[in-house]
């Protein structure tokens, strides 16, 4: 059989990964691109997008909860398949829509994982195909667990394609996605456990702030179990049977499922990257800031995969693109690492920019630290919120924001406020004296830079 060549050929058909295969495509060069799943990759097909069209209505019945009795007489009912029918609006058209556009940029496309042969072969649907550069854009997988029965995990694809709220669930891992799915099914009625290996949740974000979301959480219903192990999980008649050891006892646990979110690993694990010389490590493909391979020239890799990622969609669109630019002209752009303001979609939400109260003190002499509990200001008194806190960070000699943590309702756009003004190199008196609408949620980040700790 002949071979196939290509001039760029790319694993992986998510924004970074359609960014870079475009780029080159319009430039003239033959281009290729494979998917192991359906086109469109994670964030529109099985992530960020769904996800969110499923947790507002979680959100909805929480602030009926809120305002029970205040103007609501019972929380309304939620339609869960109807839910789940909307969703699919929105994710089933994707792969088709994707592999539409880029067949009309006469991209050719392979519906399976390649896996390397030699520096500039890969095998993939039984086929040999050669191509001067390649461009790795896999995303990230569940990071595997490893006991007895851990063949029995559920992951996220799952939670999101519930057909019914399960009677209880428990969650291993109390990252990101363990900690907004494990609100959005207890809010829903699930009766739902957290079981986490190390003594707090979320441990990239404030302590501060993590403290007061894992007791809201609690009130909501969901059950931490810290600094646990699971051993062994087993399948019953209806629930499943979770054995896990904490403080050198044996106990165990049952529900109805039990998800796997123990945080997510580079997708490289089929790709036979050793065949190519494509060095890799638990940080994805190390790549340079041309977002090259360090080791074979003729690679890029690009989005979550690669070693100078973090798992944010606008991320990855940005690298897709200097990796596609750099293909088509030579390595002439270079990767910055931006400002990235990141958020946990719970109720409240809890978001983050720029420098943590530790990594602040390590770099400046001094921090100013505005740190306070909000709930009883309007905007949270309004609308009966259960949580409203922040900690806002401040060089303490140019008087210059360098870090943000909010928790509040509106935390996930209140937090691009903050993202800006660090970008801006804004200091505490010149951030004050814009003007906001009143009365918001952006308003009262003024109120936030009155008095420091």
């Amino acid at each position: 059989m002949k071979t196939k060549h290509y001039n760029v050929f790319v694993i992986g058909s998510g924004i970074a990964g359609q960014t870079a295969a475009k780029i080159c495509a319009k430039a003239g060069m033959s281009v290729a691109i494979s998917d192991n799943r359906k086109f469109g990759g994670t964030c529109a097909t099985r992530g960020c997008d769904p996800k969110k069209i499923l947790m507002q209505f979680a959100d909805i019945t929480k602030k009926t909860h809120q305002l029970k009795d205040l103007g609501f007489k019972k929380t309304p009912k939620v339609k869960w398949k109807d839910v789940q029918k909307f969703k699919k609006s929105f994710t089933k058209p994707v792969p088709l829509e994707t592999e539409t556009t880029l067949t009309e940029l006469n991209i050719d496309l392979y519906h399976q994982s390649p896996r390397f042969s030699n520096i500039n072969e890969i095998i993939v649907e039984g086929k040999t195909v050669t191509a001067d550069k390649f461009v790795i854009a896999t995303g990230f997988v569940a990071r595997a667990l490893e006991f007895k029965g851990a063949d029995l995990l559920e992951t996220s694809d799952t939670i999101l394609k519930l057909k019914n709220i399960p009677k209880s669930a428990v969650f291993i891992g109390s990252g990101y996605v363990g900690m907004e799915f494990c609100y959005m099914l207890s809010t829903m009625g699930c009766k739902v456990t957290m079981i986490e290996a190390s003594d707090s949740a979320l441990s990239p974000f404030d302590s501060f702030l993590v403290e007061k979301l894992v007791k809201l959480l609690e009130n909501n219903g969901v059950e931490f179990i810290f600094n646990a192990e699971p051993t062994k999980l087993e399948k019953k008649k209806k629930n499943n049977k979770l054995t896990y050891k904490k403080g050198g006892e044996i106990k165990s646990i049952k529900a109805r499922k039990v998800f796997n979110t123990a945080g997510r690993v580079p997708a490289v694990g089929k790709l036979e990257l050793a065949n190519a010389n494509i060095k890799a490590d638990d940080s994805g493909v190390l790549v340079n800031d041309f977002m090259q391979s360090v080791s074979n020239d003729n690679v890029f890799a690009c989005g979550d995969v690669s070693s100078k990622s973090l798992p944010l969609t606008p991320l990855s669109g940005l690298q897709g693109y200097i990796a596609g630019h750099n293909l088509v002209n030579g390595n002439s752009k270079e990767f910055e690492n931006p400002l990235v303001p990141s958020v946990v979609f719970t109720q409240p939400q809890l978001a983050s920019v720029g420098y943590s109260e530790e990594e602040a003190k390590d770099r400046y002499k001094n921090v100013l630290i505005y740190k306070g509990d909000a709930l009883d200001w309007y905007n949270a008194q309004k609308e009966n919120a259960e949580g409203y806190a922040y900690k806002i960070l401040v060089n303490e000699r140019t008087k210059k924001i360098v870090g943000a943590h909010l928790l509040s309702s509106q935390a996930n756009e209140t937090i691009n406020v903050f993202a800006m003004a660090i970008n801006n190199n804004m200091t505490v008196d010149e951030f004050k004296k814009q003007i906001f609408t009143y009365p918001s949620f952006t308003n009262d980040l003024k109120s936030m830079l009155k008095d420091p700790d």
